[in-house]
């Protein structure tokens, strides 16, 4: 057996050295190609859902700043004419799947900027008055609003739809301010009278279910002839109502 005297002393210097290569030797720690392509694409996806909620939150303050005003339109009138021409106001926000459809019906990228730049509707207000001169006087006075702009006006109750659909839709841009800005947001306003709307709910319904034909009866031309036949009585009720206003 060697003596221990004799052996060489041992070197802490050569076993941290070699330690140290071996170190080097191994790559540092880093995600790969497989795992960071993922992980951008969900932060980019996060990223995306934030900018949609922060887009969409301002048609909900557009929205809510036109209700108002139909709102104060009605005590107002009530107050001066006693009698309240709105019977109530409906609203709602279009779904992002349902934007980006209508994108791609436009033949538009489903992007946020075609988003914010081709979809008028995004923010909805129905308003649902009693008589057709009440929904046109309604138009007239949001005219007079000089601070909205009227970007659009479609009169299908003048020209109704070919599957006699009536009402009157308008495009408005209104300003909603912010923090630090005050954008001018866009608002599809429809106004209908009561009939008209029973009638496009009625429409609604049998459009989805995909009836046609219900026992014989052809929906599409018997929704036509309802159309019509409310139009008459709505003509007929007007006049009523004019009667009575001049009576009082």
């Amino acid at each position: 057996m060697p003596d221990a005297s004799q052996q060489p002393p041992f070197d802490h210097r050569l076993v941290v050295g070699e330690a140290q290569e071996e170190t080097e030797e191994r790559p540092p720690f880093s995600v790969t190609d497989d795992l960071r392509e993922p992980i951008d694409e969900l932060t980019r996806l996060k990223d995306m859902e934030a900018k949609t909620r922060e887009i969409i939150q301002k048609y909900q303050a557009a929205m809510r700043e036109m209700e108002v005003r139909f709102e104060i339109l009605d005590q107002d009138l009530n107050l001066k004419k006693h009698r309240n021409p709105i019977h109530h106001v409906e609203s709602r926000i279009k779904k992002p799947a349902s934007i980006f459809e209508k994108l791609g019906r436009y033949g538009k990228e489903p992007t946020l900027e075609n988003m914010e730049r081709y979809i008028m509707d995004i923010a909805g207000v129905r308003v649902i008055c009693s008589y057709i001169h009440d929904v046109y006087n309604l138009l007239e006075l949001l005219r007079k609003q000089d601070d909205l702009t009227i970007v659009t006006v479609k009169d299908y109750i003048a020209n109704p739809k070919p599957n006699g659909y009536r009402s009157l839709h308008v495009i408005v841009r209104i300003p909603v301010y912010f923090l630090d800005n005050k954008e001018l947001i866009p608002v599809e306003v429809q106004l209908r009278t009561i009939a008209m709307d029973f009638w496009a709910s009625l429409e609604h319904d049998l459009k989805y279910k995909a009836v046609s034909e219900v026992e014989g009866i052809d929906s599409r031309d018997e929704l036509k002839d309802c159309s019509r036949i409310i139009e008459d009585v709505e003509a007929r009720m007007q006049i009523l109502a004019r009667a009575l206003e001049m009576d009082d």
